[in-house]
């Protein structure tokens, strides 16, 4: 496939231009012109892309990319080993930020929720990320926290009242712990993010709404290898998810 055709395909899929992120969305680094191989991941990691070149990719698809707002722009020290990897290599860097998170079928909330077969209902927060939706039967936070351990390969951090029983849950992957207080004005029971922050377990407590924070790493796993099965379903592309460990 010509790098150009998967590029126009991945932004039309993900509808790029409808998201302000915090990153370029899309083609980040160009590589050589024909791809067939694609090496995906959740960070593009040394390690992720040391793995690619052993494979011999064309690409590599990642949810976190390169270029952040606010980062220093000098190509120096690791920033310089990671793109040195790739342009010596000729391999391509593609990766898709808040898109990911938010398609309706692919996206990283999607899937989680797929995976825990919670029932989607609507979505809130910024550019609608987060979502919002019902369990199955009430289940108390406790239990929904073993669900998720048993589920994602991960302990989570339970805060709040671990009785607290849970029916309606929202839920936003990665580092979307800013979203609580407009989880909590939606009424929900829990909120599950990747991560927490120290003001998070004040929310908890004084809000009754149970906070799990399961992992940044482990909650957003799931959209990229989706994205990546489709390629190669729709495209006939060759596919490899390569997860690199990672205990945040």
């Amino acid at each position: 496939m010509e790098r150009a055709e998967l590029q126009r395909y991945l932004d039309n899929l993900l509808d790029v231009g409808r998201f302000r992120d915090y990153s370029p969305n899309g083609l980040q680094v160009e590589g050589r012109a024909e791809i067939r191989r694609i090496v995906c991941g959740v960070t593009a990691s040394q390690a992720l892309l040391d793995a690619a070149l052993a494979r011999d990719a064309d690409a590599v698809l990642v949810h976190h990319g390169y270029f952040w707002r606010g980062e220093d722009a000098c190509i120096t020290g690791l920033r310089r080993k990671r793109l040195g990897t790739l342009l010596r290599s000729d391999i391509n860097l593609f990766a898709y930020h808040l898109p990911l998170d938010a398609h309706p079928e692919l996206g990283n909330n999607a899937q989680l929720g797929r995976l825990m077969g919670w029932t989607p209902e609507g979505r809130f927060g910024e550019q609608d990320i987060g979502w919002i939706g019902q369990l199955a039967q009430s289940t108390p936070a406790e239990l929904l926290m073993r669900q998720l351990a048993a589920r994602l390969g991960r302990e989570p951090l339970l805060l709040g009242e671990p009785g607290r029983a849970v029916k309606r849950i929202a839920w936003c992957t990665g580092g979307a712990q800013s979203y609580f207080e407009q989880a909590i004005a939606c009424g929900v029971d829990c909120f599950v993010s990747g991560e927490a922050s120290e003001q998070t377990t004040h929310l908890a407590r004084e809000s009754g709404v149970a906070y799990l924070a399961v992992g940044h790493h482990a909650s957003e796993r799931y959209g990229v290898q989706a994205l990546g099965a489709h390629l190669a379903e729709r495209w006939g592309l060759e596919v490899d998810f390569v997860d690199v460990d990672n205990p945040i």
